[in-house]
């Protein structure tokens, strides 16, 4: 019996450790999607920004606490080393007139107890001030979702960027194995003296930058790699997996110009916050001349002693309480007020032409962007026509070749024009998708 259960322990430790293994392999691996949701959990600048949203409700909290009452206590205690003296008129005890008698009041020791209250009734200032915060809380939120458009944008192009490397490192590596083939045939056929040593030498050159160009590329999946961790917040040490690939469509259709909808623009509805903080603002400077009333409230004990013995029986508190109000004012400043509320409409105004100008701005950019990503779409296909062409006459360059009815040079020169063609494509295909992105971040619609 014990034999059994020490192999039910061996094998749930087994599969315990394969789980723990497939886990921490799979830990790296993201598809686009994983990676943004990936980043809003650790990006710093998304935690900032929802960070900014909590220290508003916090705010808002803050200022609702001054409509409360407020309490406060105190305790006192005095030792007098030396008793205070006081001047009684000397003719109470028959002096002259105009002469004063030292005589000392009091006890030792003095204690004190007191509790205060107050509560804000009415203030113009705390109304306001309450409607600020509210609407600084929506800003906040406004700009939680910028940050998150920009999270999706960054991460976006970083991986695009890995990913495009990613299949130009494919290509680099075919042409590397088909180009070392015909080096090391040619360099045979020299030994066997049917080649001239200069057709060798002309396919070692290219075959080098051939090589060149792989191992730069390398390197740059590297560095666009660590972009990617960087926009995610990825701080693991481990090559990233990416599972998604590059789906680019075989004829993507050109976009039009349609009409914009400034209302979806992050920036837009910043702007729209600013201009209602400004608005409150003013408000709050004109209802800075109605008066304010607060009631306040007091009660307190006193003890005096001999002796430190305050809380005997024999001895006594002696109570003073009170309570009030303060009806405040503001009967003339100098014109302060007037000239603040004149500032606080020269910025709601300044607001005004800053959303002017913004919407000019937006219709620039969307219509940039419709026009860099019609210009993509028919690079690309430009592109990848040249690229066909190329491999063409890369195929029969070769076989010729090989067949001993072409020269090597051309075998040179295809294999330059090729890799050419396959570079230009891949900027188009990185491009394409760039502008894409930059479209649907123009037009508000990159996130939903």
């Amino acid at each position: 019996m014990i034999k059994h259960s020490k192999h039910a322990i061996l094998l749930a430790l087994s599969m315990l450790a394969c789980q723990l293994k497939s886990q921490n392999a799979t830990s790296n691996s993201f598809s686009l999607q994983q990676a943004i949701e990936y980043a809003y959990k650790n990006s710093p600048n998304y935690l900032n920004a929802e960070n900014d949203v909590l220290m508003a409700k916090y705010k808002r909290k803050e200022v609702l606490g001054m409509a409360m009452p407020q309490i406060t206590t105190s305790v006192d205690m005095k030792n007098f080393l030396e008793i205070p003296t006081s001047l009684i008129p000397g003719e109470i005890f028959g002096a002259p007139p105009g002469t004063f008698i030292p005589v000392k009041f009091g006890t030792k020791f003095q204690a004190s107890g007191t509790a205060q209250a107050s509560l804000l009734v009415f203030s113009a200032d705390y109304l306001i001030g309450l409607k600020a915060t509210k609407e600084m809380i929506t800003l906040m939120n406004i700009n939680v979702t910028r940050s998150k458009t920009e999270t999706v944008t960054q991460v976006s192009k970083a991986y695009y960027g890995v990913l495009v490397n990613k299949e130009r490192i494919k290509l680099l590596d075919a042409n590397v194995t088909k180009l070392e083939k015909i080096l090391n045939d040619t360099k045979a056929i020299n030994k066997q003296g049917f080649v001239e040593q200069i057709d060798v030498d002309r396919l070692e050159v290219a075959f080098n930058n051939l090589v060149t160009e792989k191992q730069k590329t390398e390197r740059l999946i590297s560095l666009s790699e660590n972009i990617l961790k960087f926009q995610m917040g990825y701080t693991g040490q481990d090559h990233l997996v990416l599972t998604d690939s590059l789906a680019i469509s075989e004829n993507p259709e050109n976009i039009s110009a349609e009409k914009v909808d400034f209302t979806k623009r992050i920036e837009y509805q910043i702007l729209e916050s600013q201009q209602n903080l400004y608005s409150i603002n003013i408000k709050r400077l004109k209802f800075g001349y109605m008066p304010s009333l607060v009631a306040y409230g007091s009660l307190g004990y006193a003890g005096m002693r001999n002796d430190l013995e305050f809380f005997t029986r024999q001895h006594n508190w002696f109570p003073t309480s009170l309570i009030g109000a303060t009806l405040s004012f503001n009967v003339f400043d100098g014109l302060q007020r007037h000239y603040k509320i004149q500032q606080a409409k020269m910025d709601f105004k300044k607001g005004e032409n800053a959303i002017k100008n913004l919407q000019l701005g937006i219709e620039l950019e969307t219509a940039s962007a419709v026009v860099n990503y019609n210009n993509a779409i028919s690079s690309l296909q430009i592109q990848k026509r040249n690229l066909q062409l190329a491999e063409n006459v890369l195929n029969v360059t070769q076989k010729k070749y090989e067949q001993g009815v072409g020269p090597n040079q051309e075998v040179v020169n295809a294999q330059t024009a090729y890799k050419e063609a396959q570079t230009n494509y891949f900027n188009a295909i990185y491009d394409m998708l760039i502008y894409k992105i930059d479209y649907l971040k123009a037009t508000g619609s990159l996130i939903k």
